[in-house]
């Protein structure tokens, strides 16, 4: 009896093995069929290469910015860039993602990277077969990336406690302390996020060093967010209003363009405006709008259009060089109430 539930059970495996692999291969062989046709678009236009780029969130304001600047960039060189997930029945992972542009033998893939071990195999093998990759705003520094496009975090960080110290000079704050909440990615295995924090911390621990007395002590905190899905990143940053009056953060400094939103909107619905102060990233319409509205202190916008317009550039030259430089750095820019009608208007002219 033993033996003969052996035998179904291994089969059952077998079965279950058989369906999943030709699954894949389905998948594989659809998206193949239809990477076929990229190539004759827009009134048949034939184009020389073909590029697809794969990142989190790719329905954010940021992330479609960042594509139609690569987009525009690529066309200018003959060359077409896909954001594959957006073709695709259903959500997949990054690493899957890159495992069908990889067998769908793509001409270059743009990926927001990050760390993990199974990010570095695929990069290696999409080398190994050939095909070009840069990593976008994450990197994978043991990886064989082609290069690396993304901004100085570091900076960033120094920005972000220069922007702190600025509030605490001119503000009044409740409490004996200042109590700063950064907000990073439980998730993220992207070492910039922690560099970016550090830098944070170095400088406000310098200012707390150099210059007591002038304001009341600056404590930081790193709070992790569950960025998942929208409704978990929610969820985390009501926690931060729901713990009691003296234990919300006075400012709290958002490192992408779901959690300044979200933390946007928590502000408004506990009646925090005045008392909490945001620090946000990007620079979408509502993150504006809040600026205007002084609920909002100030923005670091990253410039969308260098991010999406240095990864082409990469597999252009690298096609056309056989070689080209490892890093890009994208500018940033602090947008506060008082230039953000001139920053309103800049990108009014640009469009």
């Amino acid at each position: 009896m033993r033996k003969i539930l052996s035998k179904l059970n291994s089969i059952t495996v077998f079965i279950i093995t058989g369906v999943m692999l030709g699954l894949t291969g389905l998948l594989i062989f659809f998206f193949l069929s239809y990477s076929k046709t990229l190539s004759r678009t827009e009134q048949d236009v034939t184009y020389d290469k073909y590029y697809v780029m794969i990142t989190d969130e790719a329905e954010s304001s940021f992330w479609k910015s960042v594509y139609d600047a690569a987009l525009k960039t690529a066309k200018e060189e003959n060359a077409y860039v896909e954001m594959i997930s957006n073709n695709l029945s259903r959500d997949y992972s990054q690493t899957e993602l890159m495992e069908i542009a990889i067998a769908s033998d793509v001409d270059g893939i743009i990926v927001t990277a990050g760390e993990s071990e199974r990010m570095t195999e695929l990069i290696n093998r999409a080398y190994e077969a050939g095909i070009p990759v840069v990593t976008l705003f994450n990197d994978n520094t043991q990886s064989e990336r082609l290069s690396f496009v993304g901004v100085g975090n570091y900076n960033l960080g120094k920005e972000y406690g220069n922007l702190i110290i600025k509030m605490a000079n001119e503000k009044m704050f409740p409490g004996n302390r200042i109590k700063v909440t950064v907000l990073v990615d439980a998730g993220s295995e992207d070492s910039g996020q922690n560099v970016l924090a550090a830098a944070i911390q170095d400088t406000i621990a310098k200012e707390n060093g150099e210059n007591a007395g002038r304001h009341k002590p600056i404590e930081v905190s790193l709070v992790a967010v569950d960025a998942s899905n929208n409704f978990s990143v929610e969820e985390s940053v009501r926690n931060l209003f729901v713990q009691g009056s003296t234990k919300i953060p006075s400012i709290v400094v958002c490192l992408n363009e779901n959690d300044t939103n979200s933390v946007y909107q928590a502000v408004v619905d506990y009646n925090q405006v005045g008392l909490v102060n945001i620090l946000g990233y990007y620079d979408s319409e509502a993150i504006l709008k809040g600026i205007e509205r002084d609920v909002i202190y100030a923005t670091l916008s990253i410039d969308t259009q260098q991010l999406g317009q240095y990864c082409v550039d990469a597999l252009t030259e690298y096609y056309e060089l056989g070689n080209t430089s490892q890093y890009f750095t994208a500018d940033s820019y602090v947008i506060n109430k008082k230039n953000v009608n001139e920053y309103r208007g800049e990108a009014v002219d640009e469009k």
